[in-house]
C-alpha cells in the first residue's frame, strides 16, 4: 500500500514469505488480512493529515513496472462531524417539539368526547291522540 501525492511513502509492504513492514506513521492504526492473493487492508482512526491517493500494488517479479489502482482518501476534521451529528439530533428534537405543540393546540380545539360518545338516534315523537289535538284549537 502505497501513498503517492502529498506525503509519498510506503504504508504496508507485505512480501510472498509473509514478511510484513508497516509505516511508522500507521503503526496501530492499520490491519490487514491475507486470504490466498487477496490482502484487506483497514486504515482506522484517519486524521486529516492522512488525506492522499492510497494505491496497492504488487510488483511483477523481472519487470521494474507495478501493477497498481488506487484510491482517493480524503479526511475532513474530527469537530466538524461532531458539530453536524449534534445540530442534527437537535434539529429532530425542535422538529419532535414543534409536532408535539401542534397536535395539542390542535386537540385542544376539537371537542374530542363528541367523537367518542354514541350517537343518539334522532327521534322525533308526536302525540297524535285526539285530546291532544283538541286543545290546539283555535276558538273565536
Amino acid at each position: 500500500l502505497l501513498r503517492t501525492h502529498l506525503q509519498p511513502a510506503i504504508v504496508l509492504s507485505v512480501s510472498h514469505l509473509n514478511e510484513t513492514k508497516v509505516s511508522p506513521a500507521f503503526g496501530n492504526r492499520l490491519k490487514y488480512s491475507r486470504e490466498g492473493n487477496r490482502i484487506v487492508v483497514t486504515l482506522h482512526d484517519l486524521q486529516e493529515k492522512d488525506s492522499d491517493n492510497y494505491i496497492c500494488a504488487e510488483q511483477v517479479k523481472g519487470s521494474p513496472l507495478l501493477s497498481a489502482s488506487g484510491t482517493m482518501v480524503l479526511v475532513k476534521g474530527e469537530q466538524a462531524c461532531e458539530k453536524s451529528s449534534w445540530e442534527l439530533y437537535a434539529l429532530l428534537t425542535v422538529v419532535a417539539l414543534l409536532f408535539c405543540a401542534l397536535v395539542c393546540c390542535t386537540l385542544r380545539r376539537v371537542d374530542v368526547k363528541k367523537y367518542f360518545q354514541k350517537k343518539k338516534p334522532n327521534v322525533v315523537y308526536e302525540d297524535m291522540s285526539f285530546n291532544s289535538r283538541r286543545s290546539t284549537l283555535v276558538r273565536s
